[in-house]
C-alpha cells in the first residue's frame, strides 16, 4: 500500500471513551469544533429496515454527543450518487448535496479515478487506530484498488450460502460439488440476475474458482485479453445453466427473493453477502431454525464496505466526525449484534480494552457460519462492468 502516515488520534468526551493508547490532538479537536452545527447528508442504501434503524441510531448519538445532524438519504443504486457528484463538480458546485456516501467496488474506483473524493482522511480518524489492517487487508484494498485513505472502512462481507439442513444435509462446498448438486437437483439452484451485486459476486466466485490464472483478475482489465481470461467462466455457466431454476432462462431479481424461495422450499440453496444474514432471518421468524450457513471450503469472495466523502461535500468536518463514530468500538459492536444488524466488524478485537471487547462477546446463534472459510479478495473493480455486459449478451435475453 502507498499509505505511510497513520495518525493515532483519540476522541475525548465523557460519553465516548477513547482507547488508552490514543492521544487527543489539536487537529482533531478543531475538526470537532467546526463540525458542530453541520448537517451531514449521508447517502446510503435504504433497502433494509434493520440497517436504516441502525443508521438512525448512529445519527442520534452523533447529534447528541457532537452537535452534528445526520440525514439518511436512502438510495437504491450508489452509481446514481456517483453521477450526481460528477455532475455537481462539472457544474462548479462547491457545496454539493452529498456529504458522505456508503460505497465500495467499481463506484469507489470511478470516484477515485475522476478525482471526486475528498482526502486522504480515513487514517486520520481517531478510531482508525482500532482497524484490523493486517488481519483484514481489504480494509485498505477495495476490489484490489488501494484506498489510500480516501474511504473509511465500515464493515466486512463474504459470500455465504444457505441451506435447510432438513432438506439439504450435505450442501455443496466447492464449485465442482455445486455443479454436481445442480445436476442432481434440477431447478433447485439459481443466482440473482446481474447486475444485482449478489449475482455479480456469484459470477466473480465462479471466475476465480474456474481459472488457473487467478492473479490475472487482480490487475486492471485488459480488454484485448478479456475473452481468453473469462472463457472458463462462460464454460462453467454453460454447464450450470440448463440445471438451474427455470433452466437458466430467468433469474431472481435479488438475494431477498432467493431467500424467500428457500423458505418456501422452491430452492435448496440461497446466497448472501452477510455471514449473519440467516441468523437474522431465523431470529425474525422468516427462516426456519434448521437453515445453516456455510462457505466453500477453499474460500469465497470477501470485501470491506466503506464510507467516503465527496470532494465538494458541504460538511466535510461533520462527515469525518460521523465516520469516526461509525468506527468506534461501541458503534461497531452494536452493528455486529445479530439483533441489530449482524454486520461483521472491521476492528481488531485484540486492540480493544476488556470492556470494549466484551461488547462483541455473544453466543453463536442458529444460522450463523460455524467455521469461516478464507476470504478471497475481490477482483479489480474494472472487471465488473465487462463481465456484466458479456453475461447480459450471452444470457440476459
Amino acid at each position: 500500500m502507498n499509505i505511510t502516515r497513520r495518525h493515532l488520534l483519540a476522541l475525548s468526551t465523557s460519553s465516548f471513551a477513547a482507547p488508552a493508547f490514543a492521544q487527543t490532538t489539536p487537529a482533531w479537536s478543531a475538526i470537532e469544533a467546526k463540525a458542530k452545527g453541520q448537517t451531514v447528508y449521508f447517502n446510503a442504501w435504504g433497502g433494509a429496515e434493520t440497517i436504516n434503524a441502525y443508521i438512525q441510531w448512529a445519527a442520534g448519538e452523533v447529534e447528541k454527543r457532537f452537535g452534528v445532524k445526520v440525514e439518511h438519504v436512502k438510495v437504491t443504486d450508489t452509481a446514481d450518487v456517483v453521477k450526481r457528484v460528477r455532475n455537481e463538480k462539472a457544474a462548479g458546485k462547491a457545496n454539493g448535496t452529498v456529504d458522505l456516501v456508503w460505497i465500495n467496488g467499481e463506484n469507489f474506483l470511478t470516484m477515485k479515478r475522476e478525482g471526486l473524493l475528498f482526502g486522504p482522511f480515513a487514517e486520520g480518524l481517531p478510531s482508525y487506530a482500532l482497524v484490523d489492517v493486517h488481519g483484514k487487508p481489504t480494509t485498505r484494498l477495495d476490489f484490489s484498488e488501494p484506498t489510500e485513505g480516501l474511504e473509511a472502512p465500515w464493515g466486512m462481507a463474504q459470500l455465504t450460502f444457505m441451506a435447510d439442513s432438513k432438506r439439504t444435509p450435505k450442501p455443496p462446498r466447492s464449485l465442482a460439488e455445486l455443479l454436481a448438486f445442480a445436476k442432481a437437483n434440477p431447478g433447485r439452484v439459481t443466482y440473482p440476475r446481474p447486475p444485482n451485486f449478489h449475482g455479480t459476486t456469484f459470477l466473480k466466485q465462479l471466475l476465480v474458482d474456474s481459472s488457473e490464472y487467478r492473479s490475472t483478475f487482480y490487475k486492471p482489465v485488459a480488454m484485448e485479453s478479456f475473452a481468453k481470461a473469462t472463457t472458463p467462466l462462460w464454460a462453467t455457466l454453460d454447464q450450470l445453466h440448463p440445471h438451474l431454476w427455470r433452466a437458466g432462462k430467468q433469474f431472481p431479481q435479488n438475494a431477498e427473493a432467493m431467500r424467500q424461495m428457500l423458505a418456501d422450499g422452491e430452492l435448496q440453496l440461497a446466497l448472501t453477502f452477510n455471514p449473519n444474514d440467516a441468523a437474522n432471518e431465523i431470529a425474525a421468524n422468516r427462516l426456519p431454525a434448521s437453515v445453516t450457513s456455510y462457505q466453500f471450503n477453499s474460500g469465497t469472495i470477501g470485501n470491506t464496505h466503506f464510507v467516503a466523502i465527496p470532494v465538494n461535500a458541504s460538511a466535510k468536518e461533520g462527515a469525518q466526525v460521523f465516520a469516526n463514530f461509525l468506527l468506534s468500538a461501541e458503534a461497531q459492536a452494536r452493528k455486529a449484534d445479530i439483533a441489530v444488524w449482524g454486520d461483521p466488524t472491521v476492528l481488531a478485537l485484540d486492540k480493544l480494552s476488556n470492556a470494549e471487547r466484551a461488547r462483541f462477546a455473544a453466543k453463536p446463534l442458529p444460522g450463523q457460519v460455524e467455521k469461516s472459510a478464507p476470504a478471497i479478495p475481490e477482483p479489480h473493480g474494472s472487471w465488473v462492468e465487462p463481465i456484466e455486459k458479456e453475461w447480459a449478451r450471452r444470457y440476459g435475453a
